[in-house]
C-alpha cells in the first residue's frame, strides 16, 4: 500500500460524509456513523481489536445453540468458496467471529488482517465493515475493498448476512471474506447467494432444534416461495415462527409468540369445536380466541362456565 493511498482514502471518506450524500447513500451512512458517532479516523492504522481466549471462550458459550446449528452449512459454505481464496466467519450479534473455516495456507494472511476468531468487527471498533454494518443494518450487504471505513481495510472484500433465531430476533452474521484483489462482480455475486442460502438453512436448523418437540410447517410467502416455519404443538397450536414465516403471516419479530390456533392463523375454514370428547386441544383453543375469558369461551363451546371451569381443572389449564 503505497504513502498516498491512505491520504485519498481518508480524503475521499472525509470530502463523501461533508458533502451530506449521507441521506442518499448507505454507504456513506454507515462512513458518517463511523466518524462521528464513533469518533474513528479513516487513517487508523490500529490492528482490531481482539478478545481474550477466556472472553473468547464465554462469547461462544452466550450463542452456543447458533454455533452447533451452524456447523454443517458452514462446513459446506466453506467447500464452497474456500479454494478461491476465502474464508467463512460466524460472528455473534456483538460482532465477534466465534468460529471459522479457512485454508489452512492462508491463514496466516487472515490472521494478521484480524479476520479470526476474537476480532471485534463491529462498526464501533471497526467502522464500516462486512460483519459490523450488516449488524447495524440487518441486511445482508457487500463491502468490497474501498467501501470500508479504514484505509487498512481496502484490501479485503466481505459478503454478510444477518441471521435470526427461533424468536427472529438477531442473532448474529455469517460472513465470507476474501484479500484477493481478482475478485470479481460476477464471483461476488455466487458468494452472495450462496452466503445468504447458508444463513437461511442455519437459521431452519436452529429454529427446528428449539422446537424439537412441535411438529414443524412449512409456509408459503405471497409470491409462491417458501415463506419460512412455523412449529405447531400437540394441541394444534401455533408456538413459534421464523422471521420469514412472521413477515408472511403479519406476525412481529423478537418476541416469543403467544400460542395461536393453527386454524387461526394459516387461515381455511375448519369445522367448529365442538367438547365431546373432552379434548384438552379443543378447550384451550377456545380460550386462546376468547382471550382468556372463560365465560366467552363456554358460550362459543356451546357448554356452561361451571362446566367449561370444570374441565380447565381437569386439564390443568391456567386462563
Amino acid at each position: 500500500m503505497n504513502g498516498s493511498m491512505p491520504r485519498h482514502h481518508a480524503a475521499r471518506v472525509e470530502a463523501a460524509i461533508a458533502s451530506g450524500q449521507a441521506a442518499r447513500s448507505a454507504l456513506v451512512a454507515s462512513w458518517r456513523r463511523s466518524s462521528r458517532l464513533h469518533h474513528l479516523d479513516p487513517g487508523g492504522r490500529t490492528s482490531p481489536m481482539r478478545l481474550t481466549e477466556a472472553e473468547l471462550h464465554e462469547a461462544r458459550e452466550r450463542i452456543a445453540p447458533l454455533l452447533a446449528a451452524a456447523q454443517g452449512a458452514m462446513d459446506r459454505l466453506y467447500q464452497a468458496v474456500g479454494a478461491s481464496g476465502c474464508c467463512v466467519l460466524l460472528a455473534d450479534g456483538e460482532g465477534v467471529p466465534v468460529d471459522r473455516r479457512g485454508t489452512a495456507a492462508d491463514d496466516a494472511t487472515f490472521q494478521s488482517w484480524g479476520l479470526w476468531t476474537g476480532a471485534l468487527w463491529s462498526e464501533e471498533h471497526e467502522g464500516t465493515n462486512g460483519i459490523g454494518t450488516c449488524l447495524v443494518e440487518q441486511r445482508p450487504l457487500t463491502i468490497d475493498r474501498d467501501q470500508h471505513f479504514f484505509t487498512r481495510n481496502t484490501l479485503l472484500s466481505c459478503t454478510a448476512v444477518p441471521i435470526y433465531d427461533h424468536e427472529a430476533s438477531l442473532a448474529g452474521v455469517l460472513d465470507v471474506s476474501s484479500c484477493r484483489a481478482d475478485r470479481t462482480d460476477a464471483f461476488s455475486s455466487l458468494i452472495a447467494l450462496a452466503t445468504g442460502e447458508a444463513a437461511r438453512r442455519i437459521e431452519a436448523d436452529l429454529f427446528r432444534r428449539a422446537f424439537s418437540h412441535a411438529r414443524i410447517v412449512l409456509t408459503q410467502a405471497a409470491d409462491g416461495q417458501c415463506g419460512g416455519l412455523i412449529a405447531v404443538d400437540a394441541d394444534d397450536l401455533v408456538i413459534g415462527a421464523t422471521r420469514s414465516a412472521r413477515a408472511a403471516l403479519g406476525i412481529a419479530p423478537g418476541r416469543a409468540l403467544q400460542p395461536v390456533p393453527a386454524a387461526d392463523l394459516l387461515g381455511g375454514e375448519p369445522a367448529r369445536d365442538h367438547l365431546a370428547g373432552g379434548q384438552r386441544a379443543v378447550v384451550q383453543r377456545a380460550l386462546l380466541r376468547a382471550g382468556g375469558n372463560v365465560s366467552a369461551a363456554a358460550k362459543a363451546l356451546g357448554v356452561s362456565r361451571a362446566t367449561l371451569h370444570r374441565k380447565l381443572k381437569r386439564f390443568e389449564l391456567n386462563h
